[in-house]
């Protein structure tokens, strides 16, 4: 059977390419409002972060979604991000990549 072609993404906080099932999506709305968006399908303009705790306090220390979405985002959907990453990436370690 033929290998079927991994979807990647760049991870903008280190930004190395990824496998997409491996990245979270955050996306930015025409009204600039900025959410995680789990399934990956909202209309927006979408970056991608590693799921990572790591990754995303660097996110909120280095306000990099305030530069990437060029606006000002407040901290909670940064304490936010830090807790959904920290669930997936629990759940990951629980259950595998499988999901």
């Amino acid at each position: 059977m033929a290998q079927r072609k991994i979807p990647m993404r760049k991870d903008i906080v280190t930004g190395e390419m990824k496998p997409k099932k491996e990245l979270v999506r955050v996306v930015k709305n025409k009204e600039n409002e900025v959410s995680v968006d789990p399934t990956g399908k909202k209309a927006g303009r979408g970056a991608y972060i590693h799921v990572d705790v790591e990754a995303a306090k660097k996110a909120k220390q280095e306000k990099i979604f305030d530069k990437t979405f060029g606006i000002k985002i407040d901290d909670q959907f940064y304490d936010d991000l830090i807790a959904y990453v920290d669930h997936q990436q629990a759940r990951a370690e629980l259950f595998g990549n499988g999901k």
